[in-house]
C-alpha cells in the first residue's frame, strides 16, 4: 500500500515537471534557453578570478601557479576574499576542502569534506572573550587538516601519528554547490605521502609535462612550453527505482544483485541502445545535466546504453585533473537528483548477471599550450613526426608497463566486467588500426622517415541520392580493445564506472612519461630521432594488436608474445610494489616506495572488505558481498571452520 501511495506521489510530481516543462517549451522565444544561459554560473572560473582580483594580483597568481611557488600573503588574502565574495553572492554560507581519499574500490567514487563557516573569533581584540568576525583569510584557503590514520592509508598513517593536510588545487576551479564553497584540494600525510587520488595526478602531469618537453625539443619545437594531459570520460551507469533499491539488501549492500532469475528479454537486438528516453528517466537527464552545466561542466551527450535500465552521459574534454573532479561532481549531483525523483545511480561495474556493465571509457591525450594535438597526426611533417614519437611512446608504456596499468583498473567490481559484453580484456595492448600500424611497421622496420602517417579518412557512401557521401576515421572502431586509437587521442576503455579517473589516469601518464625518457636518452645518446623512434618502436611492436581482443586465439597469443593476463584483482595486484614499478614511479616523483606499498595495502584490503561482510568472522553465516564466494564459518572448539 506504501509503495502504491508513495508511487502515485512520484508519478504526479513527474506529471508536475512535464507540466513545467512543456510550459516553457510553449513560451521559448529566440533568446539563449536558460540552461545554456547559465553556464558556469556557480564555477569561479579563472575569467572571474582575474576580475575580481584585478590585473596585477592576478599576475602574481598565476606566476606563482605556474611555479609551483607559494603566493605571498597579500595574493593569497585577495584570492581568498574573492572566493569568498563570489560564495555569498550565490547564497554559500560554509566553504570546504574537496579532497579525494584513497577509499580503494566503493560502490562510487567518494570525495571527503567537512563544511568549514566563514567566521572567526577575532584574536586582535583585547578583551577576554574574543567577538567573532567574518573571516576567510589566504591561510585558510591554502590550509586545512583532519586526521589522517582514519582514511585508507596502507600503513603511512596510524593513531599516534595522524596528521594530514589539504590544499588548493590552483588548476582546478572553486564552484558553489548547494550553501557551500567547493575548493578542490589535495590531500597528504604530515611526511607529504599522498592519502588520495588527486596528488599522484597531479605529479604524474608535473612528469608527462617535463618529458614531453624534453622529447619535443629532440624533434624541434622551440615553441611549445608546456603539455598538459586532457581527457574526457563517458559515465555509464544503472538506474533503478528507489522503492524497489529499498527492498533489495544485495544491491544496497554490495552494489549488484546476488540473487534472482533472468528476465525473459535481456539486451536482444539491443533494443534499449539508442532508444528514446523514458520520460522518467529523461527528465533526471535533463535536471542532472542542466546542473553540470551550471556548475561549470560542458555537459555534450546523454543517451540509453545497451542494456535495460543503463545510461550513458559524457562532457567534452577538460585538463585531466579538473574532469576528474568534475566526475566525481557529476556523480554527487546525479545521486541528489535522482533521489528527488525517487531514483537510484548503480555504478557497480556489473549490477546484474547477462547484460552488460558499465564502464567509465577516458579518452585521453596530450597537448601542448600552443595548440598542437599530440595524437593527432595533423597535416604537417612536424605534427605527423611527433605523431608518430608520442605513440612510440604510449606503445612503450603499454607493453613495458602493462601491469602497473592492469592494477589501476583492478578492483572487485571490474573483475565482474573485464573481458565480457563489450568491455576490453585483462590482456592490455594497444590498437592503432591497420593502416597506422602499417606506416608505423615501416618506420620501426624499414627506415621510413617519421613523418609517415597522413591519413586522408575513408570516404563512406550511403549509396542513395538524398545522403551525400561523408569523411570518415580512417580506422575501424575496435571495442574489444583496452586501449584503442579514436582519430585524435586514445581510449582508455578498461576504466571501471564505479572508479576515480584520477589513479588510472595517474598509472597512465607516469608510463607515457617513461616512455618519452627512454626515447629522449637515445637522442642524448648519439641517436637521431628517427632511429631512436624506431628503436623503441620496435622492442614494443609486441604490444599493438589489432584484432579480435575476445578471441580465445588472442590469449594464446599474446602469452607467446610474453604479455601478462592477470585475469583477477589480486593476480594483477601481486605485481604492483615489484622492483621495477617502484623504481618507475619514484624516478618520475609519482610516489615514493613506501607509498607505493601503500597503494598495494589499501587495494587489497578493499577487495577483500567487498567480498566478505566486515563481521564474517562473528556470524554464524556470511554472505559474500562481491558475488564471487560464500564463506561458512561455524563455531567450534574455539576455532573456525571455513
Amino acid at each position: 500500500y506504501q509503495r502504491r501511495v508513495r508511487g502515485t506521489i512520484v508519478q504526479a510530481e513527474m506529471l508536475s515537471r512535464l507540466a513545467l516543462r512543456q510550459q516553457r517549451i510553449a513560451t521559448r522565444h529566440l533568446s539563449t534557453p536558460a540552461v545554456i544561459a547559465n553556464k558556469g554560473n556557480l564555477l569561479l572560473d579563472d575569467a572571474k578570478l582575474a576580475a575580481a582580483v584585478g590585473p596585477d594580483t592576478w599576475a602574481k597568481f598565476k606566476d606563482a601557479r605556474a611555479s609551483g611557488a607559494a603566493c605571498d600573503k597579500q595574493t593569497a588574502n585577495a584570492v581568498a576574499d574573492a572566493m569568498k565574495e563570489f560564495a555569498y553572492s550565490h547564497g554559500a554560507i560554509n566553504y570546504a576542502h574537496w579532497f579525494s581519499p584513497v577509499r580503494g574500490a566503493p560502490q562510487e567514487a567518494l570525495n571527503g569534506l567537512k563544511h568549514d563557516s566563514f567566521i572567526d573569533l577575532d584574536f586582535g581584540s583585547s578583551e577576554v572573550i574574543k567577538p567573532v568576525k567574518e573571516d576567510f583569510s589566504g591561510s585558510k584557503l591554502f590550509f586545512n587538516e583532519t586526521d589522517g590514520s582514519s582514511f585508507p592509508n596502507g600503513g603511512t598513517r596510524v593513531t599516534h601519528s595522524a596528521a594530514a593536510y589539504m590544499s588548493w588545487d590552483r588548476m582546478s576551479p572553486a564552484f558553489v554547490k548547494g550553501d557551500t564553497l567547493y575548493i578542490p584540494a589535495s590531500f597528504v600525510a604530515w611526511t607529504g605521502a599522498a592519502l588520495d587520488e588527486k596528488t599522484p595526478l597531479l605529479r604524474s602531469q608535473n612528469a608527462v609535462n617535463e618529458e614531453g618537453l624534453r622529447l619535443l625539443r629532440h624533434l624541434g619545437d622551440t615553441s611549445a612550453s608546456q603539455v598538459v594531459s586532457n581527457v574526457g570520460w563517458e559515465q555509464e551507469f544503472f538506474i533503478v527505482d528507489r522503492d524497489l533499491w529499498l527492498e533489495r539488501p544485495d544491491l544496497i549492500a554490495s552494489g549488484r544483485t546476488l540473487l534472482g532469475a533472468a528476465p525473459a528479454r535481456g539486451q536482444q537486438t539491443s533494443v534499449n541502445y539508442f532508444s528514446r528516453l523514458q520520460p522518467r528517466i529523461k527528465a533526471l537527464m535533463d535536471e542532472w545535466c542542466a546542473a553540470q552545466i551550471e556548475s561549470g561542466i560542458c555537459s555534450s551527450v546523454f543517451h540509453n546504453e545497451v542494456a535495460p535500465g543503463q545510461h550513458e552521459q559524457s562532457p567534452v574534454f577538460s585538463l585531466t585533473n579538473v574532469a576528474s573532479d568534475q566526475n566525481v561532481l557529476a556523480m554527487e549531483l546525479l545521486n541528489d537528483i535522482a533521489a528527488e525523483h525517487n531514483l537510484v545511480p548503480l555504478y557497480h561495474e556489473k549490477p546484474f548477471a547477462g547484460i552488460n556493465g558499465s564502464g567509465k571509457h577516458s579518452n585521453w591525450g596530450l597537448n601542448t599550450d600552443t595548440g598542437k594535438n599530440l595524437y593527432a597526426p595533423g597535416k604537417t611533417a612536424e605534427t605527423q613526426a611527433d605523431f608518430t614519437a608520442f605513440v612510440t611512446a604510449l606503445a612503450h608504456a603499454i607493453t613495458q608497463h602493462g601491469d602497473v596499468l592492469r592494477c589501476s583498473i583492478a578492483h572487485a567490481g571490474n573483475d565482474h566486467r573485464l573481458g565480457a559484453q563489450e568491455a576490453p580484456p585483462a590482456i592490455l595492448s594497444l590498437y592503432t588500426g591497420y593502416n597506422m600500424a602499417e606506416a608505423l611497421k615501416g618506420v620501426a622496420y624499414d627506415g621510413a622517415d617519421l613523418a609517415c602517417y597522413n591519413p586522408a579518412g575513408k570516404q563512406v557512401d550511403f549509396g542513395c541520392t538524398n545522403v551525400s557521401a561523408i569523411a570518415g576515421a580512417n580506422e575501424d572502431r575496435n571495442r574489444t580493445a583496452p586501449i584503442p586509437f579514436c582519430g585524435n587521442r586514445f581510449e582508455f576503455r578498461a576504466v571501471g564506472s564505479s572508479q576515480n579517473i584520477s589513479f588510472p589516469l595517474a598509472v597512465l601518464n607516469t608510463a607515457v612519461a617513461d616512455g618519452l625518457d627512454v626515447i629522449s636518452t637515445k637522442i642524448e645518446g648519439g641517436a637521431s630521432p628517427r632511429d631512436a623512434v624506431a628503436a623503441v618502436l620496435a622492442d614494443n611492436w609486441h604490444g599493438i594488436f589489432n584484432g579480435d581482443g575476445y578471441s580465445e586465439e588472442w590469449q594464446t597469443e599474446a602469452a607467446s608474445r610474453g604479455l601478462l593476463n592477470l585475469k583477477d584483482t589480486p593476480a594483477a595486484w601481486a605485481h604492483f610494489d615489484a622492483d621495477k614499478n617502484k623504481k618507475l614511479f619514484d624516478k618520475f616523483g609519482v610516489f615514493t616506495a613506501e607509498e607505493t606499498e601503500a597503494r598495494k595495502n589499501i587495494a587489497l584490503e578493499a577487495y577483500t572488505c567487498l567480498l566478505y561482510t566486515s563481521d564474517a568472522a562473528d556470524e554464524e553465516d556470511s554472505g559474500d558481498l562481491g558475488g564471487r564466494r560464500s564463506i561458512k564459518k561455524k563455531k567450534r572448539m574455539g576455532h573456525d571452520e571455513e
